[in-house]
């Protein structure tokens, strides 16, 4: 019964709607994926899939010519007349045969050399001519996994086992999205999504969009993770190799060069391949080229292709690109995962000027039930056919959902899940209800336990219980966290409620109440795992604390688009604390310093007395020029890099045990990262702040700033950090002003050194500097490379730095492990 099911399913599938359809195939029958289809001079279009079966929409008999285009083969331009509707059209493709015969090879001007040229200088013209239309887009998009392990680092892989065969193989993922554009050069973009369908999730919404695909080779740029050099940028030739492998000539008689295009160097964010130019006017014919993960700085990804096709209309005389693919293969840890994503543009409307109010930050929107459309309406407005593979996985997957919301099966599922092993004490553990949609965790003690001179040897874990609403994205959470120091023979304890009350806004509300051992630095500059290993190694226990018990709620929410604030209570008992313990493993001749970090060798006298102070914070953040999508599950929020990031922020202490306590505290932020077209990029983080009647004011509401000691880097990138400044001797209850600065080439000067480019890192040049009253100003310069390590594993930097203040300080090496906060 199910093997007729999928056999009507199929069938239906093809052979609904299909106005006129067909296969194309090479002249020994082997079908074409991708080839481009299209009525002539109009802008209705559309592409084969991988099994060469096509459909376009044409809705009027009568006479008709279809176009079929593909790189590397002869265009064929087909006249019928259709009586009825659907017509079967099928077309057999002769392969392209290229000419060389009129070229004068000249080894002092490459013929290509100067194709390139023309394209180069006449690229602004060609481009303006779509610079402003709007159209139909309609993309597919789909993974694979083949032979997965069984076993990742001793941990089952078993969350993709219903969707794979025998071997192990089979599609991940599957979506399909129809939609509306509206599009200005360079980058003005307004979507909206008129279907959207994800195989297995009946309530899901498939991340394809036109934006985050929109490739175009008459930019400098093209925009991976690394802006990645067109083959026809203004400074292509520093970049590029060209060979003309032959010319040909398409159906309305325009010669058509076939250009090679080769790096100059393999290290550089390149591309390598093909691409199509069209004589006299110059524009983009086609493009087939691909590139290296490393080159784009993305070591998991193998091979990325991509393939753009034009076609022209000779009533308009504009060359538009209507079909495009991408192909990649990835793999990391024993995984390995492969992608074809198909993109149709079609019904093109270009237009002189849009007006003021067509684009606004809404550059993405979903139409009523757009995720609820049925078969018949996929049938009737997809452009591209299904292959067997993607029909029967949608069907089985449709099957599947429906199995794998009873609760009979949630049930089964979660029973497998739920059973606790005995180094679950030590890893943690969760029970999870995926029917009622809660789950119930201990943290485990692994990554809680430490050592500290004050606590000694120190046990952390928590324990929670959270409740998910996942098709309106909230939740609500109840936790606890439990802290034990074994040498201070002291449990300390806080338990946090958080409820976020939507996902347009982002309202979420914590209250938190209890006792809790803290950092003088509140941003927690020393992590755990690091702390221990200097203390107990090397008796340097740079962590300071003090005990904190307190009653917090803080509430924040996004008051219009881009502008969000954060408002908080806090009532808090501040206690001293001392050490209690001086063992270590080695170094034991060496004193450790006392738990005062303002009196490191003084170990009577407290850091501060203990007070009381209730707190009163308003934080507001300002992403200028933040674009943003809307879904029916929420509000999904873009930074725009053109513009910076701006905090601004008011504290008040008062009602303190003592009115010396209390005071008031004015701060400001700015946070920019811009992109230096193919130079890198340059990020800043500029701070300062003033503290007002605060001349007496507890050493726990001082402005501390993240400095380092280790010579161990915990972050990706140094914007919040002095690598070489001690912890606390710069922290100030006066004014302040705080820069820093990295530049990261992205490869820009790396990837040209010999030798030394085949490390594929970055360099990273650093400016930080701090200044606060009665005291001169204390500045780092560092230079160091990124990105090291071992083939797809790069989580490393290594950074020399040295330190001024009052003239030269000091200086150092500093090892950057990127995962290290991950520990705490």
């Amino acid at each position: 019964m199910k093997k007729a099911y999928l056999f009507f399913f199929l069938l239906i599938s093809f052979a609904n709607y299909a106005q006129i359809r067909g296969t194309v195939s090479d002249e020994k029958g082997n079908p074409l994926p991708y080839v481009t289809i299209f009525a002539e001079n109009t802008y209705n279009g559309t592409t084969s899939n991988e099994q060469g079966k096509y459909n376009l929409n044409i809705k009027t008999t009568g006479k008709h010519i279809i176009v079929f285009q593909f790189l590397g083969f002869k265009t064929q331009k087909i006249t019928i007349t259709a009586e009825t509707l659907p017509y079967t059209l099928d077309v057999k493709m002769p392969e392209e045969s290229f000419s060389l015969n009129e070229v004068v090879i000249n080894p002092k001007d490459n013929p290509a050399n100067g194709i390139i040229r023309n394209a180069i200088a006449n690229k602004k013209e060609n481009s303006d001519k779509t610079a402003r239309y709007k159209a139909d887009f309609y993309s597919r998009g789909i993974f694979r996994i083949k032979d997965a392990p069984k076993k990742i680092l001793g941990q089952k892989l078993d969350m993709f086992d219903d969707m794979l065969d025998s071997t192990r193989s089979g599609i991940l993922y599957l979506s399909e999205t129809v939609s509306k554009i509206t599009f200005q050069k360079p980058d003005k973009m307004k979507e909206t999504i008129i279907a959207s369908k994800v195989s297995g999730n009946d309530n899901g919404f498939s991340f394809n969009n036109a934006a985050s695909v929109n490739f175009d080779f008459y930019d400098n740029y093209l925009p991976f993770d690394v802006n990645v050099i067109s083959p026809i940028a203004d400074n292509a030739f520093n970049y590029y190799k060209y060979k003309l492998e032959g010319t040909f000539f398409d159906d309305n008689n325009n010669q058509i060069n076939k250009i090679k295009v080769t790096p100059r160097r393999a290290t550089e964010p390149v591309m390598e391949g093909y691409l199509y130019i069209v004589e006299d006017s110059w524009a983009i014919y086609g493009v087939d080229c691909n590139i290296k993960g490393d080159q784009m700085q993305s070591p998991a990804i193998n091979i990325f292709t991509l393939k753009q096709n034009f076609s022209y209309n000779t009533a308009t005389k504009i060359w538009v690109k209507n079909t495009q693919t991408i192909d990649f293969k990835a793999g990391i840890l024993g995984i390995n995962v492969s992608g074809k994503f198909t993109y149709v543009y079609s019904n093109f409307e270009f237009e002189p000027q849009f007006d003021k109010k067509t684009f606004t930050r809404e550059v993405l929107s979903f139409q009523e039930n757009a995720n609820k459309k049925d078969n018949d309406f996929w049938n009737t407005i997809r452009p591209v056919p299904l292959t067997n593979e993607e029909t029967t996985d949608y069907l089985k997957k449709d099957i599947l959902q429906t199995k794998k919301k009873s609760q009979v099966y949630l049930d089964s599922i979660d029973k497998k899940g739920n059973k606790f092993g005995v180094f679950d004490i030590i890893t943690g553990y969760t029970y999870k209800n995926s029917f009622k949609k809660w789950s119930a965790s201990y943290d485990g003690i692994l990554l809680g336990t430490g050592f500290n001179t004050v606590q000694g040897t120190r046990l952390n874990t928590g324990l929670s219980f959270t409740k998910r609403d996942e098709e309106k994205r909230t939740f609500s959470r109840i936790s606890s966290d439990f802290d034990y120091g074994f040498t201070e023979k002291k449990l300390r304890a806080y338990v946090t409620y958080a409820h976020k009350f939507n996902n347009m806004n982002q309202s979420e509300i914590t209250i938190s109440a209890g006792s809790s051992i803290r950092q003088f630095n509140s941003s927690n500059p020393i992590v755990t795992i690091l702390n221990s290993i200097t203390t107990l190694a090397f008796k340097s226990n740079f962590i300071k604390l003090y005990e904190r018990n307190f009653a917090n709620v803080s509430f924040g929410r996004e008051i219009v688009n881009g502008l969000f604030l954060n408002s908080s209570l806090d009532y808090s008992e501040r206690k001293p604390l001392f050490n209690l313990t001086d063992h270590t493993i080695f170094q034991k001749d060496k004193l450790y310093t006392s738990n005062n970090p303002q009196a490191p060798y003084d170990y009577v006298t407290p850091a501060f007395e203990k007070h009381n102070l209730i707190k009163a914070t308003l934080q507001a953040r300002i992403n200028f020029g933040q674009e943003y999508w809307t879904r029916p599950d929420g509000k999904f929020n873009l930074r725009n890099d053109k513009y910076p990031t701006l905090f601004f922020g008011y504290e008040k202490g008062f009602a303190g045990s003592e009115k010396k306590y209390e005071f008031d505290h004015l701060n400001t932020r700015l946070y920019y990262d811009v992109t230096l077209g193919n130079k890198g990029n340059l990020g800043m983080n500029l701070k300062a702040g003033k503290f007002f009647n605060a001349d007496a004011i507890s050493f726990v509401d001082y402005k501390h700033f993240n400095g380092n000691q280790t010579h161990i880097g915990q972050t990706e990138r140094y914007l919040n950090v002095f690598n070489l400044m001690p912890y606390y001797t710069n922290s100030t209850n006066d004014s302040y002003i705080e820069a820093h600065m990295e530049h990261n080439d992205k490869g820009y000067i790396m990837n040209k050194i010999p030798l030394l480019n085949k490390l594929k890192s970055t360099l990273i040049l650093g400016f930080h500097t701090l200044a606060v009253p009665n005291t001169k100003p204390y500045s780092e310069f560092s230079v160091g490379l990124d990105d090291l390590g071992f083939g797809k594993y790069r989580m490393f930097r290594l950074d020399y730095v040295r330190s001024y203040q009052n003239g030269y300080q000091g200086d150092g090496v500093v090892f950057g492990i990127k995962f290290l906060n991950a520990f705490e």
